[in-house]
């Protein structure tokens, strides 16, 4: 028998709502098993406050082997302003700029791209820096250069940011952490740190002068961990540069940690990583 229009209608209206009953229900059943699922899942986690409690909820006490760390402005900082040492040095070969007009024309010379290498720092970098302290004092005098240019391989041009940074290296290298400086820096590097008596902290060295690759590239950070023979998510690097340091450490997969923001010691860092000073 042929059902009306508004009979054809009503049984309509309750098929629907059936339909309805029965997909609300299936869900609901469905949520319920998943969520019980995934508080399962998530057990073994749990009472993890960060993600320094969960790494060592994976690795252990020690979260990582390896301490990746940047040289200028993290490991040491320049023991003068530089506009007063290129005025300082420069008065007896007639420089005659102001220590504010030597910072911002270096501030200007220095955000240039440097011809069409990618690379500011090749070898021991004397053609940047020529460049550099010509543009920024006006002064092209060769031995003013130099002056300018062999000071800053002497300790007298540099001192640590930490001064406990020797002990807690050592306690770090102690405790099975292998060090490694990662530098955008010219061959005057191994020089300076031998002169500042801490080239034998580290047991690598990556300079971007010996690479062919500055930060943020990842290779310089790769080129590190295979040094010291770890895998990148196993190194934390420490570097004052969000973009050079972080972002750059991050891309090469390694952790990173900002230098005067993260962390603002040494002590601090071995600290994060699971050594105790």
């Amino acid at each position: 028998m042929a059902l009306m229009g508004s009979s054809r209608t009503k049984l309509a209206t309750i098929i629907t709502e059936a339909f309805s009953k029965w997909r609300i229900s299936r869900y609901s059943y469905s949520t319920a098993s998943s969520s019980a699922a995934t508080t399962e899942l998530e057990g073994s986690f749990f009472g993890l406050k960060d993600y320094a409690d969960y790494r060592r909820s994976v690795y252990g006490e020690i979260t990582y082997k390896a301490l990746l760390v940047d040289v200028v402005g993290t490991l040491i900082i320049p023991s003068q302003p530089m506009a007063q040492i290129y005025r300082k040095i420069g008065e007896k070969y007639g420089v005659e700029y102001s220590e504010d007009e030597i910072l911002q024309r270096y501030r200007r010379a220095y955000s240039q791209p440097w011809g069409k290498s990618r690379l500011r720092y090749v070898n021991d970098g004397r053609p940047f820096w020529q460049y550099i302290v010509s543009y920024s004092t006006g002064c092209s005098d060769s031995q003013y250069f130099e002056e300018v240019y062999n000071y800053y391989i002497t300790d007298k041009a540099w001192h640590l940011c930490d001064p406990e940074s020797e002990e807690v290296f050592r306690a770090l290298r102690e405790s099975g952490v292998k060090l490694a400086i990662v530098s955008n820096f010219d061959t005057r590097l191994r020089p300076l740190l031998r002169a500042l008596n801490c080239d034998n902290w580290f047991d690598a060295v990556a300079v971007s002068a010996e690479v062919a690759a500055e930060k943020p590239n990842p290779t310089i950070f790769l080129k590190a961990c295979d040094m010291l023979g770890v895998k990148p998510e196993d190194a934390v690097h420490v570097g004052d540069d969000r973009r050079n340091d972080i972002w750059g450490a991050r891309d090469a997969g390694c952790d990173a940690w900002l230098w005067g923001s993260d962390v603002h010691s040494f002590k601090v860092v071995a600290q994060r990583i699971g050594v105790q000073i």
